[in-house]
């Protein structure tokens, strides 16, 4: 396997048409020397995507749990690839046919990189607000980062060293991952070229609120873990989170309680969401520039999201205290995103 340099690990579950769409840009894929290996790991799939899978193929693995994870489904491929890079992916992505090999360079390039990660775009944000406003979400600087995502090519040996993701997180498995791997002293790097095209498919309030509650479960547990290191990683986002959601949840209930004494209790409160919502646009002026409507809603949402997130932290908080461990929290049907 001396021509093989790199391996592409995707995860999924009844992903559909958008694993059909995943498969085909891999086939896709730019400038990389040697042979390609294809693993898909499967978490319970009942539409296909098994079959499909190996249509194209790719080594397919099931993962049989009762708790599936993204971790176990990301080390089960791990388990079976056998390139010195991998390429993990989630079902419901789109490759940019340059992206892996502009990623390998940097790897091969510099041995201190363990990961490298581009942009992740929405595939169509005109559908839905939802996912209009959310795909600044996965906008970030380039340059050295805490973490990625989901989508990233890591080196092997670095994932050996730390031993894989961590299977018994729900959620938050990446960042906990690169705040190991910085540990041991390698650097994880987001670069200026597209990576993925990422299919949301959020058209529900409710698929909003459950994506953010998770963002809280991941914000506590993956803080707990380091709280006590020299690097307490999340640490003050966790807090700073609590805090946030908190202050809406009690000001809200407070001004909708003093409705009765006057009316103008409510408009202070929209008046302050309202200014620190134009505060957020400015701030993330940056990410959607010309675009002061779809701003002005991203900071709405800055802010909004931070009581569903708020509710995570208790949610996992109470968990822990009783001893019990939390099923996977999915905001779309099928998906282990």
């Amino acid at each position: 396997m001396s021509d093989l340099l790199l391996s592409v690990v995707i995860i999924g579950r009844n992903e559909g048409k958008r694993l059909r769409r995943c498969l085909e840009s891999i086939a896709g894929i730019r400038g990389v020397a040697g042979r390609i290996e294809l693993v898909y790991s499967d978490s319970g799939s009942t539409d296909g995507s098994p079959e499909l899978a190996k249509s194209f193929g790719a080594d397919v693995i099931a993962v049989n749990a009762e708790r599936p994870t993204a971790a176990l489904g990301r080390n089960a491929g791990l388990s079976r690839a056998h390139a010195p890079y991998i390429l993990f992916l989630d079902g419901d992505t789109i490759l940019d046919p340059d992206f892996a090999r502009t990623a390998l360079d940097a790897l091969q390039n510099d041995q201190s990189i363990a990961a490298v990660w581009g942009h992740r775009r929405e595939i169509h944000p005109e559908l839905s607000l939802y996912n209009r406003v959310l795909d600044l979400d996965w906008i970030f600087p380039p340059g050295d980062a805490q973490f990625c995502g989901g989508d990233v090519v890591m080196r092997r040996s670095a994932l050996d060293e730390v031993q894989g993701y961590d299977p018994a997180l729900i959620a938050g498995e990446e960042p906990e991952l690169c705040r190991r791997l910085r540990a041991r002293g390698y650097r994880i790097l987001h670069i200026d070229c597209p990576m993925t095209g990422h299919d949301l498919a959020m058209t529900a309030w409710t698929q909003y609120w459950r994506r953010a509650t998770r963002a809280g479960h991941a914000y506590a547990e993956v803080s707990s873990r380091f709280a006590s290191t020299e690097d307490p990683f999340w640490r003050a986002e966790s807090r700073a989170n609590l805090l946030r959601g908190g202050f809406w949840m009690g000001s809200f209930a407070f001004a909708v309680l003093a409705l009765s004494v006057t009316p103008w209790v409510l408009a202070v409160w929209v008046a302050i969401v309202l200014s620190f919502a134009f505060r957020s646009s400015l701030k993330n002026r940056w990410k959607a520039p010309g675009k002061p409507l779809l701003l002005a809603v991203y900071g709405l949402h800055s802010h909004l999201q931070q009581i569903p997130i708020f509710l995570g932290q208790l949610q996992f908080y109470r968990d822990r205290r009783r001893g019990r461990k939390r099923r996977l929290i999915e905001y779309k049907e099928g998906s282990c995103d």
